[in-house]
């Protein structure tokens, strides 16, 4: 095979956990060198191992954080930008020309895409008005929407999922189950359980005159899974399913590649129908009769990447092929693949 040029990548956040499996993407990749820029908020020494250099930058939300990085990538020559969060999608968009001037390719879909994603009510109203599966949903603006919102979902018949709208990482997310009591979640749950009552979640709520917009919606029973996939405006290029047993901070602890057909269309449609554009994470969890059930969209590398790697699908490396126009490869998943997420210490002097 001849090998193709050398290039450099910038990933964003990369103090985050699953940084290491990134890495391992794109220098494993059997074709070239790739020399991995990190940028984070903050300077964190067990990082210098992993990557070729580290840049401490302001936070995303901060004035100087597009500049940070556009300085970046003009002294390190950096072909190719991927971004760690989703909150930083908008901001790089808006900049895209500014990074193009500079011949730094960004990792982004469309505006519409992003907007939609990024906005846990106005993407399931968008799948409700084009006719895709969802469950019960109702917003939440107050604390005194909560008891109607929850009641409209079901409630207390059914136990209901509240999710705050614009977080991710599993902030802002409740279980309310009516048949378990503040003494059962004390002595029944681990520490990161996120089951709580209606009374204590009211009791949170009302702690403030203000909140951030939250959604309740009917909570699902089945398994829980991911679609992460390759599209090219609205084309799904690469997709393949994982099925996450063990979750832990929306992140999967024990997974497996399957087959799931239902929930690849469903993704392929709603990929369609947002025009995606490149790497996305389509979460679902299945109802009472075991279909599938699509829970929201991350337009950005997922988390738990590295096990389409191992199966034979390399998404971040991938989406840098396409990114740099170069002819990409069929790929044969491999079903069965399974993983189990361990702690690993770093250390630094």
């Amino acid at each position: 095979m001849e090998k193709l040029r050398d290039i450099t990548v910038l990933y964003t956040a990369c103090g985050a956990i699953y940084t290491p499996a990134f890495i391992d993407c794109l220098k494993d990749n059997g074709e070239r060198n790739i020399r991995v820029i990190g940028a984070d908020m903050a300077y964190d020494e067990t990082m210098i191992p992993l990557i070729d250099k580290l840049y401490v930058t302001p936070k995303a939300i901060e004035p100087g954080y597009i500049d940070s990085l556009l300085e970046i990538c003009e002294k390190e020559k950096v072909d190719v930008l991927i971004p760690g969060m989703s909150n930083e999608l908008l901001k790089l968009l808006e900049n895209k020309e500014k990074f193009d001037a500079i011949d730094t390719k960004v990792s982004l879909s469309n505006r519409k895409s992003i907007e939609i994603a990024t906005d846990k009510y106005r993407f399931y109203s968008f799948l409700k008005e084009n006719n895709f599966p969802v469950p019960k949903f109702a917003l939440v603006r107050c604390a005194d929407d909560l008891i109607e919102a929850c009641k409209y979902c079901g409630y207390p018949e059914k136990s209901v999922c509240v999710k705050a709208t614009n977080l991710s990482g599993s902030r802002g997310i409740r279980i309310i189950k009516s048949d378990v009591s503040r003494f059962d979640i004390l002595f029944g749950e681990k520490p990161n359980s996120m089951y709580t009552t209606m009374e204590e979640l009211l009791s949170t709520l009302r702690e403030k005159n203000s909140m951030p917009e939250m959604m309740a919606m009917e909570y699902l029973p089945g398994v829980e899974g991911s679609v992460d996939i390759i599209g090219d405006n609205g084309k799904v290029i690469y997709a393949g399913y994982r099925e996450s047993t063990v979750n832990l901070a929306s992140i999967p602890q024990v997974a497996e590649i399957k087959e799931n057909k239902e929930a690849i269309e469903i993704a392929k449609a709603v990929c369609e129908a947002l025009g995606i554009d490149g790497n996305a994470d389509f979460d679902f969890k299945a109802d009472e009769n075991g279909h599938p059930v699509l829970m929201e969209v991350n337009p950005r590398v997922a988390a738990t990447m590295k096990i389409f790697k191992k199966a034979g699908m390399n998404l971040p490396y991938l989406r840098i092929k396409q990114l740099l126009g170069e002819e990409l490869p069929k790929v044969e998943i491999k079903y069965g693949v399974k993983m189990k997420r361990r702690y690993q210490e770093m250390f630094s002097e």
